[in-house]
């Protein structure tokens, strides 16, 4: 039976990429999401899409961060909506994948929460923090933790910072490393975590009431749509961003994030 399975799933995958690779028309993008929250607000942006511009939107789904970049620099999808400017730039260096940014979508706030206290300033020494082991998240939440003023970062660090480019610790905060889903379940046995906001708003926390302290609109992590290089200026891809700037999308986004997704754009 597993055996079944996996040959079905990689049926499945070759008909998808098959499917991806035909020849677009003019008013189609196959774009790209991560499942999720985001692939509900594309959804949206779809039924707007057709309505207003006569535009084609298929959405393609995938489970693993690895593969919307790769999947656009070959041509299996048009677009992609997942990411954030320092995750695209890690992904061009490490690749040399030929596409860009064409618009910034929403902050989605990560902050900085905790059951023992309500003052960053009187945490304990020897606090435990525990922050996401994802590279990119992992930087994100030690430039928050420096923004709040327990650690500092190496002055060289880059933007994906580690526990080990920390060069001041006065509190001699306790670092765990987990999986970015589980830190609202664990949150109970630290003493402060740093959350984003999907899996804050999933944990039954409320950013505005429950962060001690989160990011402001100025964050460099507002998600982005990204395209290849040679096509960032056709005019389908410009109606497209004008689509997830439209209010339809934009109510969907203050739905599914109870009012904390910021929209980057208007900053």
């Amino acid at each position: 039976m597993r055996l079944i399975r996996l040959a079905c799933t990689l049926i499945v995958g070759l008909l998808l990429i098959n499917g991806c690779n035909k020849q677009r028309s003019e008013n189609e993008i196959y774009i790209g999401t991560i499942a999720g929250p985001e692939t509900e607000l594309m959804e949206v942006a779809k039924e707007v899409a057709a309505d207003q511009y006569h535009l084609s939107v298929i959405i393609v789904q995938f489970n693993d961060y690895a593969l919307p970049n790769q999947a656009l620099a070959d041509g299996s999808i048009d677009a992609n909506m997942f990411q954030h400017e320092p995750y695209l730039a890690a992904s061009i260096n490490a690749k040399n994948y030929p596409i860009s940014a064409i618009g910034k979508m929403f902050i989605y706030p990560m902050g900085i929460y905790s059951n023992k206290t309500h003052n960053l300033a009187q945490l304990n020494n020897k606090a435990i923090v525990a922050i996401p082991n994802d590279p990119t998240n992992e930087t994100r939440a030690l430039l928050l933790l420096q923004q709040a003023g327990l650690i500092q970062l190496k002055p060289d660090s880059s933007d994906m910072a580690t526990i080990q480019d920390i060069a001041k610790n006065p509190k001699e905060l306790q670092f765990k490393e987990l999986d970015a889903a589980q830190l609202p379940r664990i949150l109970p046995d630290v003493d402060i975590a740093v959350i984003n906001t999907n899996y804050a708003l999933q944990g039954g926390l409320n950013p505005s009431k429950d962060a001690l302290l989160k990011e402001s609109i100025s964050s460099p992590y507002a998600n982005i749509v990204v395209v290849r290089t040679a096509e960032k200026d056709a005019a389908k891809f410009k109606q497209l961003l004008q689509v997830l700037h439209s209010e339809a999308v934009v109510k969907k986004a203050e739905e599914l994030f109870k009012n904390q997704a910021i929209p980057a754009w208007k900053k």
